[in-house]
């Protein structure tokens, strides 16, 4: 059984990419594998150094964890701040992370740009504390993004630096994992061809939205003024629309409107009526989970705990050997 680490930052709600691009294979390989799943609040401080409410954060994207359906029991789902043993093992391999290969970090250089006013430590050493995530429970596979690849390169140098350094084998080599199936990427609103909250708030649909907000944000997706020739190429937003409906409507709904669409007869106000009706059928159970796990809080209490002595045994257990193999003794 291999070891799975997969983390989210605490600054947002999940959205339907995050339920299809990755959450629905959690649920699946949560008993197959020895997974960690992990709410990543202190990376949130590096774009948000002062949050509204950083604790109503991390406990919405909790429940919603929950109610995607990550079972606590199964998995290890835990709060990455209740893991005192991450923060020692950043330190410690910041220790030999060095300045030209931080700066040169492709997320770093462009978040830099994004906040020239907040080009914090913690933004640059961002790849560390990532590293430290992924090593401190020994993980094999790390599902990431392409805009993650690189710093799980880095974790790979840290690591192997670390092995090489102490002239041992202790840390495996992390590799990124796709799940071995065509991830399903759910593009934006906006018109864009991602779903995220870093695209901005009508981009993406959460699934914690209710009909009302559904049916707003759905009605005001780009589109454009529609074909005008039999069988045209869509464009980017009427291809976005229809990718979405192929993952909340049925095949003949879907079909209906690319034959409407093909002759030229399609009406973007009648489709977007359809498919905020689909999207609301589709998110209720969650929504419904979701409203009832977060009024629950003796339970969400309980999995925080559980989460927490389950991450903490494994870290420890690393922290434990990796001061022993650098050389801190007691006396």
């Amino acid at each position: 059984m291999e070891t799975v680490l997969s983390g989210i930052r605490s600054t947002g709600n999940l959205h339907l990419g995050n339920y299809f691009g990755a959450i629905k294979n959690f649920i699946k390989m949560q008993h197959e594998n020895r997974c960690y799943f992990f709410i990543a609040d202190y990376h949130s401080l590096t774009t948000h150094p002062t949050p509204e409410d950083l604790h109503q954060n991390v406990k919405q994207v909790l429940v919603e964890y929950l109610a995607a359906g990550i079972d606590p029991e199964v998995a290890t789902l835990y709060i990455q701040s209740d893991v005192p043993e991450v923060a020692e093992l950043y330190l410690l391999l910041s220790m030999n992370a060095y300045m030209g290969e931080l700066e040169r970090c492709t997320t770093f250089k462009e978040k830099a740009r994004k906040q020239p006013d907040n080009i914090n430590a913690g933004l640059l050493t961002y790849p560390v504390l990532m590293a430290a995530d992924i090593l401190i429970h020994k993980a094999h596979k790390v599902p990431v993004g392409k805009d993650q690849e690189q710093h799980l390169e880095m974790a790979r140098t840290f690591g192997n630096r670390f092995n090489r350094l102490y002239k041992t084998d202790y840390f495996p080599e992390p590799v990124a994992f796709n799940f071995g199936v065509e991830l399903i990427k759910i593009p934006g609103l906006d018109g864009s061809t991602k779903m995220g909250k870093s695209e901005g708030e009508g981009n993406a649909i959460y699934l914690a939205d209710d009909e009302k907000v559904i049916r707003k944000k759905i009605m005001r997706a780009v589109s454009d003024s529609g074909p005008t020739e039999m069988n045209q190429p869509k464009s980017q937003p009427i291809e976005n629309l229809f990718n979405i409906m192929n993952v909340v409507s049925s095949p003949d709904t879907v079909a209906h409107f690319e034959a409407l669409y093909n002759k030229c007869e399609i009406r973007y106000g009648d489709m977007k009526k359809q498919l905020a009706e689909d999207v609301i059928a589709f998110t209720a159970p969650l929504r419904e989970r979701i409203l009832e796990i977060g009024a629950d809080d003796a339970y969400l209490s309980k999995v925080a705990r559980m989460g927490a002595e389950k991450a903490r045994e494994s870290a420890s257990k690393t922290i434990k050997e990796v001061r022993e193999i650098i050389g801190f003794k007691p006396f």
